[in-house]
């Protein structure tokens, strides 16, 4: 039972940190595109599709983290 209670713990702060990194990358990211637009207007399209991708890229960390959570609390329960 400690185990599994343990797993829990653990599993809950892996996604929890994994979720703070993504929304810290994901402000980071998108507060740099802003600042690039405002100083150069014409290269809004490519910042922004830049922006995209990358924004997708750190949002595919936590749901990773999730799913190796849910496999972690599938062997220990």
């Amino acid at each position: 039972m400690e185990l599994a209670a343990a797993a829990a713990i653990g599993t809950a702060l892996a996604v929890g940190l994994a979720a703070i990194g993504a929304g810290i990358g994901n402000g980071l990211v998108t507060g740099r595109t802003v600042e690039g637009i405002a100083r150069q207007p014409e290269l809004r399209g490519n910042l922004m599709t830049m922006m995209f991708i990358s924004v997708g890229l750190i949002e595919a960390l936590p749901i990773i983290a999730v799913v190796i959570a849910f496999i972690l609390m599938g062997r220990m329960g």
